[in-house]
C-alpha cells in the first residue's frame, strides 16, 4: 500500500517526491555512518552533518538526478538497446560524476566553513576513483532494469552503504593502503553519481 501510496507521488509531483526522498535518504546514510560505522553514540550524534546531507540530497542531488535522468532517457537511445546503456552509463560517469563529486565536495566545504579549495585538492581525485569502482556497475544495472522513475530511488538506497563505506575511510583518516590523504571529518560522505 505504501509502495503504491510513493508511485502515485512520483507521478503526481515528480520532483518533490525525488527531492524529499533523497533528503530523507542522504539523512539516513549519515546517521547509519554515524552511528554504525564511526559509532559516535547518540549523544555525540552530528545534527548539523545530519543537516547538511539532507539539505544538499533535498536541495540539489535529488532534482539534478531526477533531470539527469530524464536527460539520459530522452536523448541517449541508440539502435541497440545494451549500446545504449552502456552510452548511458558512460555519460553518466564521465559528465554526471565528476561535476556532482565536484559540487558535492566544494558545497560541504563552504557550509562546514572549510576551505572549498582545499576540499576538493584532497578529496576530488580519491572519491572519483572509488565511484568508479561502483557506480558503473550499479548504473548498469539501474538502467537496464528500473524504471525512469525509480532510478533516484535505487541511487539513494545504494547509497546508504556507500556514505558508510566512506565515512568509514573518512573516520581513519582517509589513509588506506594505497595512501589516500583524509577527506576531513566534518561530513566527509561522497555522493551517489
Amino acid at each position: 500500500m505504501a509502495f503504491r501510496w510513493y508511485q502515485a507521488k512520483l507521478k503526481s509531483a515528480p520532483m518533490l517526491t525525488q527531492s524529499i526522498t533523497t533528503a530523507v535518504l542522504f539523512a539516513t546514510g549519515d546517521t547509519m555512518a554515524q552511528q554504525g560505522v564511526e559509532k559516535r553514540g547518540l549523544e555525540k550524534h552530528d545534527l548539523k552533518r545530519t543537516g547538511r546531507m539532507a539539505l544538499y540530497g533535498g536541495a540539489i542531488f535529488g532534482p539534478a538526478a531526477t533531470t539527469w535522468f530524464g536527460f539520459l532517457a530522452r536523448n541517449i537511445n541508440l539502435k541497440s538497446p545494451n549500446g545504449t546503456i552502456a552510452a548511458r552509463v558512460a555519460c553518466d560517469q564521465l559528465l554526471f560524476a565528476p561535476t556532482n563529486m565536484f559540487v558535492f565536495l566544494s558545497t560541504m566545504a563552504y557550509l562546514e566553513g572549510a576551505d572549498p579549495k582545499k576540499r576538493l585538492e584532497q578529496a576530488y581525485v580519491p572519491g572519483l576513483t572509488k565511484n568508479f569502482m561502483v557506480w558503473p556497475w550499479v548504473q548498469a544495472v539501474n538502467f537496464k532494469y528500473v524504471p525512469l522513475d525509480m532510478r533516484v530511488l535505487v541511487v539513494n538506497v545504494i547509497s546508504l552503504g556507500w556514505n558508510c563505506y566512506l565515512s568509514a575511510l573518512n573516520s581513519q583518516g582517509g589513509g588506506g593502503a594505497d595512501g589516500e590523504k583524509s577527506i576531513g571529518k566534518e561530513g566527509g560522505e561522497l555522493p551517489p553519481s
